[in-house]
């Protein structure tokens, strides 16, 4: 019983996973799990030397998808030039609301952290975990719209940071 269903990606196409961002589809495979057939994508994360296999009918709750569209983008960059919106919590509870928004896969709410806890050279310097979430934050934004705007990660490091100055 192998029911060929419409499938969303292709081969060859950009696509965002929440938890690793952007990969690229290699393949759909057809692979036997206890004894019954599913369907999967084959996806690639280059930066993370990794190979996710993604069973295709599962691929949207997984929360799969693919590149952000022109309005997300916009959306997006219009955020890193606003105003950070730093809570008076703890550290610890803001961190891991940081971590959530950057493993929700979604471009808007990426932007949030990094403008949230981007520096300038004359503001005080960075934790190292401050640090470490808007590297993560900034490098996930920018490998998407790297593949958005078909340049390569750090020009689009050099486009996100522009936005960011200007906003400070």
């Amino acid at each position: 019983m192998d029911v060929q269903t419409e499938l969303e990606f292709r081969v060859g196409d950009s696509v965002v996973y929440p938890a690793h961002g952007v990969g690229s589809v290699v393949g759909v495979e057809t692979q036997s799990v206890a004894g019954m057939s599913l369907e999967v994508y084959v996806i690639t994360f280059a930066h993370e030397k990794m190979t996710l296999r993604v069973p295709t009918r599962k691929a949207r709750t997984a929360g799969l998808r693919g590149l952000a569209e022109g309005n997300i983008v916009v959306k997006a960059l219009t955020t890193l030039k606003g105003r950070a919106r730093i809570k008076r919590t703890m550290w610890s509870r803001r961190a891991q609301e940081y971590e959530a928004k950057i493993n929700s896969g979604d471009l808007v709410s990426i932007a949030e952290v990094v403008r949230d806890l981007y520096r300038s050279e004359t503001q005080p310097e960075q934790s190292y975990s401050e640090r470490q979430l808007y590297e993560s934050a900034l490098d996930r934004m920018a490998r998407e719209v790297a593949a958005i705007e078909q340049i390569d990660r750090d020009a689009a490091i050099d486009m996100l940071q522009k936005s960011l100055r200007k906003a400070a």
